[in-house]
């Protein structure tokens, strides 16, 4: 198949979390699979110095945006046998400081930027000499694609691919004034509360909801999460209206690029078989932070966002209590400047106990994963997550909360005793958390239990080999129905 994915971020071109990684991951996969692939992405700051072998190609963009004209050029580069990365250039939307923000605060227009990105794709997918089978998009930035699509169908392009629309996180739609709805250039009727509008906003994310042919998100539960009031952030009415267009699939890992055997990021390479690099691992990583190196003390660490979704919260009201034991913690994240402030004074009232290091670092956040012994993501709630993930492979036990991909993904202890990778706990508090900790700090003290759990986590297989059949059922599924 010819398949044409979009995305504002791909690893390793552009990252702010693990969209990038995803979309990055199943490129890859597709095309090892045996599948033309194709990748569309905006040319940020950056991006060009790093990777010299990019080439500009000979088209250029000129489209409409409301009652102006935009132009951008095509830049590409080949990655692997089978998979091409499409580059939008267009310097006043994307050669900036940042992807969507600066200094925490959103572009003032992110609608103009990404309304203008999803048009150079369907500009792409129309007129380009491949041709795709299916048009895979993912997020709020190219949410409008379907929508798009749709109208030049409707206009005489009978040859027209279907859209699969990913939800990596519902709590992002990409929400902007009605009249940024002009900027789209569609027909009055997509703006109605079937469509594109909501509650006299523009919705990109419930454009593509209700425009795309069919909609997948990336784990199981949250597939049926999101079709709750308790879950859906507003468009679990229209999302129960799709639920036979919907489905959700787990994401997978990179194996390549998280690994503990070949892995230039980390101390000393190990393996399930061979343990003893995961200790010098993580006596170099207290080091390195400047925490105490003592192998016999148990080491935690989170890597994430800070922010309400990530269970930050109750994650310092836990630590508050739970740093009076003997233990560790290392943070490596950034957000909110309030829960920034929490973790610093965190480490102000335990010294030689907790280390942050705000931001983010690609090699510190494999020998964190590595270093640790356990690793903490209590989310208030997960579409996915993937460092629970890393963790697995890495031998770091996650403690986390059953919700979304993180319950599809952990075996707590009570689940089955032999084949548990992690520990769970579900009611969203402090208490519920310091208790999963304590739990930790018990099995931590029972060696055999502890070298059992962790064997089991490094061969837990979430390689994208599974995840890729069940994208390619759905796109063969969409062009058996659209011939």
């Amino acid at each position: 198949m010819n398949i044409l994915l979009a995305s504002s971020e791909v690893f390793p071109f552009s990252k702010t979390g693990g969209l990038a990684d995803m979309v990055g991951a199943l490129a890859r996969a597709l095309a090892d699979a045996g599948h033309e692939t194709r990748v569309v992405t905006p040319l940020y700051r950056g991006i060009r110095e790093k990777f010299p072998d990019l080439r500009k190609v000979d088209w250029y963009f000129h489209l409409p945006l409301g009652s102006q004209y935009v132009q951008a050029e095509l830049w590409e580069l080949d990655v692997a046998h089978g998979l091409k990365i499409y580059f939008i250039d267009q310097p006043g939307y994307f050669d900036r400081a940042g992807i969507y923000q600066e200094n925490n605060f959103s572009y003032a227009d992110n609608a103009e930027r990404y309304i203008f990105f999803s048009k150079c794709l369907v500009h792409l997918a129309h007129y380009l000499e491949w041709r795709p089978d299916v048009v895979h998009v993912h997020d709020w930035q190219a949410a409008l694609v379907p929508a798009l699509i749709l109208q030049e169908k409707n206009a005489g392009w009978g040859s027209a691919p279907p859209t699969c629309l990913t939800i990596h996180n519902l709590a992002y739609q990409g929400v902007f004034v009605d009249s940024a709805f002009a900027l789209t250039n569609l027909p009055e009727n997509y703006f109605n509360p079937d469509g594109a509008e909501f509650f006299g906003l523009l919705n990109c994310l419930k454009a593509g909801v209700a425009f795309a042919d069919f909609i997948t998100t990336v784990s199981p539960r949250y597939a049926r999460e999101i079709a709750t009031p308790e879950y859906g952030c507003g468009l679990d009415g229209i999302l129960r209206r799709r639920q036979k267009d919907l489905t959700g699939i787990l994401n997978g890992v990179d194996y390549q690029e998280w690994n503990t055997t070949k892995n230039p990021n980390l101390f000393k390479a190990y393996s399930a078989g061979r343990m003893a690099g995961k200790k010098h691992n993580k006596l170099e990583l207290q080091k390195l932070v400047g925490l105490p190196a003592d192998e016999f003390t148990p080491l935690f660490g989170t890597i994430s966002r800070l922010a309400e979704q990530k269970g930050v919260d109750i994650q310092l009201g836990a630590l508050a209590e739970m740093l009076n034991t003997n233990m560790q913690f290392v943070l490596l994240g950034s957000g909110s400047p309030e829960y920034e402030r929490g973790y610093r004074d965190l480490a102000r009232h335990f010294p030689g106990k907790v280390a942050v290091r705000f931001g983010y670092d690609e090699t510190l956040a494999h020998r964190i994963e590595a270093g640790c012994d356990f690793f903490l993501m209590p989310s208030r709630f997960e579409p996915c997550g993937l460092n629970q993930m890393y963790s697995l492979r890495y031998g770091t036990i996650p403690i986390v909360r059953t919700t979304g991909g993180l319950d599809d993904s952990v075996i707590d202890w009570t689940q089955n005793p032999k084949l548990a990778t992690g520990i769970k706990f579900s009611e969203y508090t402090p208490r519920a958390l310091a208790k999963a900790i304590r739990k930790s700090l018990v099995l931590y003290r029972q060696p055999k239990l502890l070298n059992a759990c962790r064997h089991n986590a490094m061969k837990a297989d979430f390689s994208w080999r599974r995840a890729v059949h069940e994208y390619l059922d759905i796109y063969k599924r969409l062009q058996t129905s659209n011939p």
